[in-house]
C-alpha cells in the first residue's frame, strides 16, 4: 500500500537537522504561509526588505509563492502574478489567464516543487543534510529549483538533466555550486536521467534522490498552493457569469496539474486539459521522440498524475512554440502585435511567458476552440519561467534563420495564434483514462521497481488522492515543531 507521512520520526537524524538549522539561521515557511505571505512573521518581511530575489539567503524560502511582489530585490508580497491574454492574441473570445512562474526564486515556480519534496524528508528526520546529497533528477527548472532550495537549507545538491538543455541552466546550476551531471539526449530524454539515478543508488550511498516524478511531495504543492493562486486570480475576475471551465497544464512531471484536482474540488464542471508535444504524443497515442519544448518531459506517465482527473489531451507543435518565442521577444515582432491593435504594455510583458508557457496557452486556444467557449468561459493556465531562461534559444533561431522580418512576424502571428486548429486533440474516456494510467506499467513497475498492487491502487483506491494531496497539514504541524526546536 502507498504510505503516506509516517508519523514516527527518526529524531536523531532530525535533531541533527535541527542543529545545523539553527547554526545557520534557517526557519522552515509552511505550506499555509506560502498559500497565504499574510501568515509571514513582519520580523521575517523585515529580512526580505533587504533580500534579493535571486539571492543565496534562508529568508528566501519564505518566497517560494504565487505571491511575490514584482521586483528583483526587497520585495514582499501582493496578489498572484498573472496576465490575461487578449482576444487580439488568442483570437478567441474565452478569457485565457496565465499565472507566471517568472516572480519566484530562480525564476521558475519549481522551487516549490522542490520544497515539497525536501522539506518533509528533513522534518521527519529521513534526510541528514550533515551527511546526505540531494539528487534532483529534472529536464530543467525542477533541478534548478531543487539545487536552490538545497542551497538556502544547508543541504549539498546533485543536479542531472539532459546535455541538450539550454546553456542558461547549466551555467547557474555550476554559478549555484552543484554537482552537474550531463545525461544522453533532449527534453524528451527521460529514461536516460532514470538511468543515472540508478547507477547513483547503486554507488553513491549518500545520495537521496528526489525524483519529481514520482515524489508526491510535488503534486503535493501544487494542490494547496497552486491550486488555491488560480481559484483567487478566477475569483477576482469571473465576475456574475463566468465560470472556470478549464485548466491547462503540461504533464512534465505532473506536479503542476494536480491543481486541476483541487480547482474540480470547486468547480465539478472544470476540465483538466494535459498538454504535451506533438513530437512525442505520448499521451495522445502512446508516441515517442525528441521535441523542444523545455520545461517537459515525455516518452513515460508520471507517477504522481492523477490520470482519472484529466479530460483531454492537447499536443502543441514544438515550432509553432519557438516561433512565437520569438514573436513575442523580438523588436519586430513586438511592433507587429502592437500594430495589430495589442495594448503596448500587455506585448512588452509577454516575454514574461517561458517557452511551455506557450505551449500551455496554445493548448487553452484549442481547448476554447474545440468546446465553443464563449466569454463567459475562463480558461487559466501556467507559464513555469520567462523568456530570460531562452536568450540562448533565441540567438540559436537568429543563427539558423536570419533577421526576424516583419514578414516573418505577420505569418506568425496569424499562423501560430490565429489560425490554431483543434487537430492532434483528443477528449479521454473513461476507457482511455486508464489506457493511459496502464502506460505507467512499463515505466514504473517494469523498470523502476514500483509494486503492482501500488499502481492498482492509484487507479482504484478513489481516497488515496485526497489523502496523498492533504499530507500537507500534518507536514505543516511538523515544520512548527522543527522551527521550534531551532529555537530561532
Amino acid at each position: 500500500m502507498i504510505s503516506l507521512t509516517d508519523t514516527i520520526i527518526n529524531k536523531e537524524i532530525r535533531d541533527k537537522a535541527v542543529k545545523r538549522f539553527r547554526e545557520r539561521g534557517i526557519l522552515l515557511p509552511t505550506f499555509a504561509q506560502m498559500r497565504n505571505p499574510d501568515l509571514i512573521p513582519d520580523r521575517i518581511k523585515n529580512k526580505l526588505k533587504g533580500a534579493g530575489l535571486w539571492d543565496l539567503d534562508p529568508v528566501n524560502l519564505f518566497r517560494i509563492s504565487w505571491k511575490n511582489e514584482p521586483v528583483s530585490k526587497g520585495g514582499l508580497f501582493g496578489g498572484v502574478n498573472y496576465l490575461e491574454i487578449p482576444k487580439g492574441i488568442s483570437g478567441i473570445d474565452a478569457r485565457i489567464l496565465v499565472l507566471l512562474g517568472k516572480w519566484f526564486p530562480t525564476g521558475a515556480h519549481k522551487v516549490g516543487a522542490a520544497y515539497g519534496c525536501l522539506a518533509p524528508r528533513i522534518i521527519t528526520g529521513e534526510f541528514d543534510p550533515e551527511y546526505n546529497r540531494a539528487v534532483w533528477p529534472s529536464t530543467g527548472n525542477y533541478c534548478r529549483g531543487g539545487a536552490f532550495d538545497s542551497e538556502l537549507m544547508g543541504v549539498t545538491a546533485v543536479a542531472i538533466l539532459p546535455e541538450e538543455m539550454s546553456r542558461e541552466r547549466f551555467e547557474w546550476l555550476k554559478e549555484i555550486g552543484a554537482e552537474v551531471i550531463a545525461t544522453p539526449g533532449c527534453e524528451s530524454n527521460v529514461k536516460e536521467i532514470y538511468d543515472k539515478c540508478w547507477d547513483i543508488r547503486r554507488n553513491r550511498k549518500d545520495c537521496v534522490i528526489f525524483n519529481q516524478f514520482d515524489e508526491f511531495g510535488n503534486p503535493a504543492w501544487h494542490y494547496n498552493v497552486t491550486g488555491p493562486a488560480i481559484e483567487e486570480v478566477f475569483t477576482s475576475v469571473a465576475g456574475l457569469h463566468g465560470r472556470l471551465s478549464a485548466f491547462v497544464s503540461s504533464t512534465g512531471s505532473a506536479g503542476t496539474i494536480a491543481a486541476g484536482d483541487f480547482l474540480k474540488s470547486l468547480h465539478p464542471s472544470m476540465r483538466t486539459v494535459a498538454s504535451e508535444a506533438v513530437q512525442c504524443p505520448t499521451l495522445l497515442m502512446n508516441g515517442f521522440g525528441g521535441h523542444r519544448i523545455e520545461g517537459i518531459g515525455d516518452k513515460h506517465v508520471p507517477w504522481v498524475h492523477n490520470v482519472r482527473n484529466t479530460d483531454l489531451v492537447a499536443a502543441i507543435d514544438d515550432e509553432d512554440c519557438l516561433r512565437l518565442l520569438r514573436l513575442f521577444n523580438d523588436e519586430t515582432g513586438k511592433r507587429i502585435l502592437v500594430e495589430a491593435g495589442n495594448d503596448p504594455m500587455l506585448v512588452n510583458e509577454l516575454n514574461m511567458i517561458g517557452i511551455s508557457g506557450i505551449a500551455n496557452i496554445l493548448g487553452a486556444i484549442k481547448t476554447a476552440k474545440y468546446f465553443e467557449y464563449d466569454s463567459s468561459d475562463v480558461i487559466v493556465t501556467i507559464a513555469t519561467d520567462s523568456a530570460a531562461m531562452y536568450q540562448s534559444r533565441l540567438e540559436e533561431l537568429q543563427l539558423a534563420n536570419g533577421s526576424y522580418s516583419e514578414r516573418s512576424a505577420w505569418v506568425d502571428y496569424e499562423s501560430c495564434l490565429k489560425s490554431q486548429r483543434i487537430d492532434n486533440l483528443k477528449e479521454l474516456t473513461y476507457a482511455d483514462k486508464k489506457a493511459i494510467h496502464n502506460l505507467k506499467y512499463f515505466t514504473w513497475v517494469e523498470q523502476q521497481g514500483k509494486n503492482l498492487e501500488d499502481l492498482n491502487q492509484l487507479w482504484y483506491d478513489r481516497e488515496i488522492w485526497q489523502d496523498l494531496f492533504h499530507q500537507v497539514d500534518r507536514w505543516d504541524e511538523l515544520i512548527n515543531e522543527f522551527n521550534a526546536l531551532t529555537g530561532i
